[in-house]
């Protein structure tokens, strides 16, 4: 058998390996009907699947068991997975091990140390591979003070975590907002990206509102976020007009209590997946022209601009359904004019004392 047919299938929060058998796979899969057990959100059982399957694939392209894997075998793993397989070494198989970025390798190494802490509840003479975190240390010993002083200390970091560049956040420009706007021909189209960038919502949360979550008139919407969390959010009422357009002219008599459903084809009238919003989103930036109009960063647009407008912090962070604060005042600290602003002050502040 194969590497290539190793695989994961499954849908909603059903995912499973397949294709090899042993005890580590039945570890794997243990692990994956864990976490449906703990109500996780099938796109995150999925994520981890896919993390566990490149790991099971690297260990059977090496011949190593998952139950004996040491540190020192994780870390050839780490390599193998930001440079390619060593000189030596036997190939890893479609999809086993491709040179990855950095967030994604400790993404996936997240994921083997929670199967592996799994093991030791079940099994408490199964050891875990992954050193324990070390703690972070303030600098200089000293506590956190000003807006983020309120904040528990950092949690810690695994000795076989990656450091990661620290990115801006990216929102589009008024023109790209514009261009891409303009490209849009549907009002359901419209109506969603309208939704992520006026009111800030994810591409799974704009999936996930059903007609009933909608409330035009008192423009008012229900969205559940990450972890099934709910929260109200106001909606533009430019972008009530365009959903009620929407839903009177455009939206095909269906079954279906998803707000947005496919509009033609085989599949009309059927609730619109992600692999259709990619499809629209990758299509309107080729004919805008706009390389950066992915969903997330009309979101991204949408905190930067109430960072401009000096929105107060917790009332950005209850509108995008951040749970960590720090997450939110990214926004603040990297919103260009909000940097502007405060730094003229701060010269004033020293000129009037010179």
């Amino acid at each position: 058998m194969t590497d290539e047919e190793v695989r994961l299938e499954g849908r909603g929060q059903a995912w499973r390996i397949v294709g090899t058998s042993g005890s580590g796979l039945d570890l794997v899969n243990g692990f994956l009907d864990y976490l449906a057990a703990l109500n996780y959100s099938p796109l995150t059982i999925r994520s981890y699947g896919f993390d566990l399957l490149s790991f099971v694939r690297w260990l059977k392209a090496g011949k190593l068991d998952l139950l004996e894997v040491r540190s020192q075998d994780l870390l050839g793993f780490i390599s193998d997975c930001r440079f390619g397989p060593a000189p030596g070494r036997p190939p890893m198989g479609a999809g086993a091990c491709r040179v990855v970025a950095p967030s994604t390798i400790n993404r996936r190494m997240a994921a083997i140390s929670a199967m592996y802490s799994f093991a030791a509840m079940r099994d408490p003479s199964i050891a875990n591979p992954v050193p324990r975190p070390r703690e972070r240390r303030t600098v200089g010993g000293v506590s956190r003070t000003g807006l983020l002083g309120h904040l528990a200390k950092p949690a810690p970091l695994s000795p076989l975590r990656l450091r990661t560049p620290r990115r801006l956040p990216r929102a589009l420009d008024r023109d790209e907002i514009e261009a891409l706007l303009g490209s849009l021909r549907s009002w359901r189209d419209r109506a969603i990206a309208g939704l992520m960038l006026y009111s800030g919502l994810r591409s799974a949360e704009v999936l996930g509102l059903e007609v009933k979550d909608v409330d035009i008139g008192a423009r008012w919407m229900r969205v559940v976020g990450k972890g099934d969390k709910e929260r109200r959010i106001p909606i533009d009422v430019d972008v009530a007009g365009v959903v009620q357009v929407y839903l009177l002219t455009e939206r095909p008599e269906t079954d279906a209590t998803k707000l947005f459903v496919v509009l033609k084809g085989p599949h009309r009238g059927q609730p619109l997946t992600a692999a259709g919003l990619r499809t629209i989103f990758r299509h309107h930036r080729a004919k805008s022209g706009v390389t950066a109009g992915h969903p997330h960063a009309l979101r991204h647009s949408f905190g930067t601009a109430l960072a401009e407008a000096g929105v107060d912090l917790a009332v950005m962070q209850a509108l995008l359904g951040h749970d960590n604060v720090d997450s939110t005042a990214a926004y603040i600290h990297l919103a260009p004019v909000h940097l502007r602003r405060e730094f003229d002050a701060a010269r004033a502040r020293q000129r009037a004392r010179q």
